[in-house]
């Protein structure tokens, strides 16, 4: 049992309550009602228990692990004081015996059947050596007299208080106490371990959608590993026909400018498969490559420039210079290209370029990509970004796209702590804004 939710800090604020209504009731029965009890034993009781509070909750600080045996042994402490209470206050016949069920339904609550079973026999010895060995409660005398009188007469209970000998009515206001006291620990702790365990619904719900999208990308990427083997052979072939071309029609000047664009094109398909296939196996600090920030968005876009040559983008930079130093893996700048790729094929054949905002701190990176498609459809909204959804159809409701790139992209960027949001423009004109947000200390040198 580790982390700040542990059950020996609900036990640790519990007692913090279970001390001051100690004290409390300490000094309201010998000040204020003037029971003669053995007031130095008893104070000596709960400044032990206090002391333990306090060594445990120093014992917390340090941060080690939590057994189930050291939870149960701070029951069995809290059972042990009680009893001894008890003893100098009446034993079973004070009207706080009752606090006994707490310890078992803890033990019931925070640690596995055997624990319950045993507090609750541990608890039942208590109570039975209570009955038969304890200081009796002094009678009620002179003022105290005709309070438990007038008690007993507001409860109705003035012919029990005659067969049942002094201070009936004394008992049952005790009773009432401690039902309040019984009610405000239950309620206190009863809505704290269900807010635990709503807490820990959550996580696990968060982690099976982890580990099922995590199931997901390793699928997309031995997929994507295969594929990259299989495309070398046809992406060589086209490269030595595209050279055969350019030599024989070399003096035709429009055909050369495509063969140019193509030959770009196939060196940049070769130049991707041959980085995800030497990348495979390679550790994170073998990839990364030292760059300002600016210029390593720069570089990203003039890359992506090559992939979408007809594409018009505007970049703007705004943050402290020297930007800051970063080292970011290849991943991270194949989920940005993917995100810029979206992005033009929604802006289509819109006129209005591409604008792209980046602005930095000390402590984050905001990029936000800005076009002018059709913007974002309310319907689609919640299943953005999940696997094998795409928005991308033509005249006729085919789809055009796959639905991984967003995934990918969404994918990558929280592994960096990252954030990516979409959501329309508020402009008159419309179209979406993709929004990416990142800590740069997962990024800097």
């Amino acid at each position: 049992m580790t982390g700040t939710e542990n059950p020996l800090r609900r036990l640790v604020a519990l007692r913090r309550i279970e001390v001051l209504t100690q004290v409390i009731v300490l000094i309201l029965a010998v000040a204020w009602l003037r029971i003669p009890l053995d007031v130095v034993p008893m104070a000596a009781v709960i400044t032990l228990l206090a002391g333990v509070n306090l060594a445990t909750q120093w014992r917390l600080d340090r941060g080690r692990p939590v057994s189930e045996r050291e939870v149960f042994a701070h029951l069995l402490i809290d059972a042990v004081i009680l009893t001894l209470l008890l003893y100098f206050a009446g034993g079973s016949a004070n009207p706080f015996i009752s606090l006994f069920l707490l310890p078992p339904t803890l033990a019931a609550a925070l640690l596995p059947a055997r624990h319950a079973w045993a507090m609750a026999g541990i608890t039942l010895l208590a109570y039975t050596f209570l009955m038969f060995w304890k200081l009796p409660l002094p009678p009620p005398q002179g003022d105290l007299a005709r309070f438990d009188e007038l008690l007993a007469r507001a409860t109705g209970a003035a012919g029990e208080h005659a067969a049942h000998g002094s201070s009936f009515a004394l008992h049952v206001l005790g009773m009432w106490l401690n039902f309040l006291i019984s009610v405000g620990v239950v309620a206190f702790f009863v809505t704290r371990m269900a807010a635990a365990l709503r807490a820990r619904e959550r996580e696990l719900s968060a982690t099976r959608e982890e580990a099922l999208r995590n199931e997901q990308i390793l699928s997309l990427g031995t997929l994507a590993a295969g594929a990259a083997h299989q495309l070398g052979t046809p992406l060589g072939t086209m490269a030595v026909v595209l050279r055969e071309i350019e030599l024989n029609h070399g003096d035709d000047a429009g055909l050369k400018e495509d063969i140019l664009l193509l030959r770009e094109q196939v060196d940049r398909c070769k130049q991707t498969i041959s980085q995800i296939l030497a990348s495979t196996g390679q550790g994170r600090d073998d990839s990364l490559h030292s760059l300002p920030l600016d210029a390593y968005l720069y570089r990203l876009l003039d890359d992506w420039q090559i992939i979408r040559p007809h594409a018009q983008i505007h970049m703007r930079l705004d943050g402290p210079q020297p930007a800051p130093q970063i080292a970011a893996e290849r991943t991270l700048e194949q989920a940005l290209l993917n995100l810029l790729d979206n992005a033009a094929d929604a802006n289509g054949s819109c006129p209005e370029a591409l604008r792209c905002a980046a602005t930095w701190d000390a402590e984050a990176c905001r990029i936000e990509i800005l076009d002018r498609g059709p913007g974002i459809d309310e319907s689609h909204r919640n299943r953005l970004g999940t696997a094998f959804f795409s928005t991308k159809n033509d005249p006729r409701g085919r789809p055009l796209g796959l639905g991984i790139g967003l995934f990918l992209s969404n994918a990558t960027i929280e592994r960096f702590g990252g954030q990516v949001e979409l959501f329309n423009r508020d402009d008159p004109p419309g179209g979406a804004c993709t929004r990416v947000t990142l800590p740069l200390n997962r990024l800097k040198v």
